[in-house]
């Protein structure tokens, strides 16, 4: 290959990641225009919070508080002066008050503030009075996500390169559709099942191209993607009705159907978005493996058959199938270990635990997310196997018999 073609196919692979980019932009500002139209993702509130930096404490003082005859409960009131960051009053220092109730549980655990923190602080209004209270709420601990962030998008930069720039947009607008399109739009009340198909059509096509470019490798491997989405969509709109899901599974349920009672958010809907879009990812890192590594194999061994071709991608899917779904199962749990075992605690029976609505639709994600994954991996085979075996077929040079 000579040096102008290489550039040809350079400047080709420019100009389709460059439209991926473009698209993929135009598509989260488009959808986040028809999602949010006439709605407000966050509420008005006569409350104000905004950060804050600990100048000093002022004081610091302990009331004991009897409950019944014999108990009783410590009440710790630290008063201490602090500097508004941001909003309206920025730059103000104001005299803020951080309560400490040992009736609650968790209470020994909770920092005493100390100069140089940085805090939250609600400001609440109380039109009887002309003093303007603040309260801490919590401490600001999202710099640290910031900076951990950093690290991590300098590592994929590091060991990824050109891959990794690719990798770190198609996570960023993956974050951006969910929660500036996928989400508003459910809030909003449109169709939650067209929402998450069109979100996880939106991360496949995106992730892919961008990675991968415009190649029989990214056909390959978004039709193994898609084949393993449907199924899981499908298996799991038939186990919502045979298992008479509500999708009531907690209190977080309750307050869901409140947000928009002119249209109502259908929860069994959101458990078909929970499980398809959780399900997504791992699908598309089983078939991206396999279709990278049969493209490989059919590059070094261009004379190979489709039933050797086919026989070395399910060997390969066998490798794959154990630590995936392994994965996928382990993070369900790890997502809600706490409730689990407080499920466990107040449960007065196994079989109790085992039908409780909560704990069907974890099992619910982790059986379809990992039966998707088992037959993502033959889907992609033989797909791999049509497409890379029929472009070499068409790629073999006629052999002269003169």
């Amino acid at each position: 290959m000579n040096k102008k073609t290489r550039q040809k196919i350079h400047q080709k692979k420019f100009v389709i990641w460059f439209i991926a980019v473009a698209l993929s932009i135009l598509a989260i500002f488009v959808g986040n225009r028809i999602a949010t139209k006439d709605f407000s993702l966050f509420s008005v509130s006569a409350e104000e919070t905004v950060k804050g930096k600990v100048i000093a404490v002022l004081d610091r003082s302990i009331d004991e508080i009897p409950v019944g005859e014999t108990e009783s409960y410590t009440s710790t009131n630290i008063t201490f002066t602090a500097k508004i960051k941001n909003g309206l009053y920025k730059d103000q220092v104001v005299t803020v008050q951080q309560l400490i109730d040992s009736m609650f549980a968790g209470s020994e655990f909770i920092k005493e503030v100390e100069p140089g923190d940085n805090i939250m602080l609600l400001k609440m209004d109380d039109p009887n009075t002309d003093v303007t209270p603040w309260q801490f709420v919590d401490y600001y601990r999202f710099d640290k996500i910031v900076i951990l962030g950093l690290i991590f998008a300098g590592l994929v930069l590091l060991i990824g390169r050109w891959k990794g720039i690719n990798t770190l947009l198609s996570l960023t607008f993956t974050f951006l559709f969910v929660f500036f399109v996928f989400v508003p739009s459910v809030m909003n009340g449109y169709n939650t099942y067209i929402s998450a198909v069109i979100t996880c059509l939106y991360t496949i096509t995106m992730t892919l191209v961008l990675i991968n470019g415009a190649s029989k490798k990214t056909l390959a491997t978004m039709i193994g993607c898609i084949s393993g989405t449907i199924i899981a969509a499908v298996t799991t709109t038939i186990m919502s009705r045979i298992l008479h899901l509500t999708g009531f599974v907690d209190e977080h349920s309750i307050y869901l159907t409140m947000l928009n009672p002119d249209k109502p958010i259908e929860l069994t809907a959101i458990i078909f978005a929970a499980i398809i879009i959780g399900a997504m990812g791992a699908i598309m890192d089983v078939a991206m493996d396999i279709s990278s590594a049969l493209f490989e194999l059919c590059e070094h061994a261009p004379n190979i058959t489709f039933q050797k071709l086919f026989k070395s991608g399910m060997s390969i899917g066998r490798d794959i199938m154990g630590t995936m779904a392994n994965t996928l199962v382990l993070a369900y749990i790890g997502s809600s270990l706490t409730t689990i075992m407080l499920l466990l605690t107040y449960s007065d029976s196994l079989l109790h635990l085992l039908n409780r609505e909560i704990i069907i639709v974890e099992l619910l994600q982790a059986l379809i997310g990992s039966s998707a994954i088992i037959l993502t991996i033959p889907l992609t085979v033989i797909t791999c196997g049509f497409l890379y075996i029929r472009s070499n077929e068409s790629n073999k040079k006629p052999v002269s018999t003169s």
